[in-house]
């Protein structure tokens, strides 16, 4: 990866260590309705996703984790992944709070190879992720890496999602 690409990197991580606080107070995510079972998928992901229940789910760029518990609740044996500490911190804080069983790794995604030797199911990323990514062929890459023969790749975009059948 390139120099200017780990700067990109870093100054995009310490932004997101930054909006955790914010955003975990904040309206938009409702914690505290979260905190009391509401899911915090919408309907077309939900949708998309269809039956998960005793799947493996990698879920790509997390956040703090209220999807990812979400996934969990539909019973899906779930992985988050996120770089940013505070988000992962406040993940692993809401699972304990919900008693899930999910599981959360902290490192950039373009690591993950480094932090995690497994496939999944499925793999889940939505709104506002790829944004943020200096090069999209790479993060493909880790996808099919991630998936099962035969997995799924669900991906959730405004206003609709793409799903791929492996």
């Amino acid at each position: 990866m390139s120099d200017n690409n780990k700067s990109h990197i870093s100054q995009n991580q310490k932004s997101w260590d930054e909006r955790v606080h914010v955003h975990i107070h904040s309206d938009f995510y409702d914690v505290s309705s979260f905190l009391k079972g509401k899911s915090s998928l919408n309907p077309v992901e939900i949708n998309l996703l269809d039956n998960i229940h005793g799947l493996s789910v990698l879920h790509l760029q997390c956040h703090f984790g209220q999807d990812t518990l979400s996934l969990a609740r539909m019973g899906a044996k779930v992985t988050g992944v996120d770089f940013s500490s505070a988000a992962i911190q406040k993940a692993r804080e809401l699972n304990d709070l919900c008693g899930l069983d999910a599981t959360f790794i902290e490192c950039d995604i373009f690591d993950l190879p480094e932090h995690l030797d497994q496939t999944y199911d499925l793999v889940f990323t939505s709104y506002g992720t790829i944004g943020w990514l200096p090069e999209l062929t790479s993060w493909a890459k880790l996808i099919k890496k991630y998936l099962k023969p035969g997995g799924r790749f669900v991906f959730c975009r405004v206003p609709s999602g793409y799903l791929y059948d492996g």
